[in-house]
């Protein structure tokens, strides 16, 4: 028998509602990926915040990237506190030089 997902779980967030932790993949680019040490990985959050600070906390030296920089969810620019579906893609940009 193949073993089934965990079960969501729910965390409370700042107000009324309460978000439910999910599992997404999280893609490194660029210096994050080396940080990191993998191009990607599955993680849990309910929010980028918490996804990104698993991130941190299983890669230390991700820290100083993930302070400056900016997060995708799906493809679209989003900030920390954005709720994360179950399934989606946060993609972790540090910032780029050139043009």
């Amino acid at each position: 028998m193949a073993p089934s997902a965990p079960e969501p779980s729910t965390v409370p967030t700042a107000g009324p509602t309460v978000a439910t932790r999910t599992t997404v993949t999280v893609r490194y680019w660029a210096a994050a990926r080396a940080a990191a040490g993998t191009d990607s990985e599955t993680l849990t959050g309910a929010t980028v915040r918490e996804v990104v600070d698993a991130a941190v906390a299983a890669h230390p030296d991700l820290a100083r990237v993930a302070a400056v920089a900016t997060f995708l969810l799906d493809g679209r620019s989003v900030t920390r506190d954005e709720p994360v579906p179950g399934g989606g893609t946060v993609e972790v940009l540090p910032p780029f030089a050139g043009g």
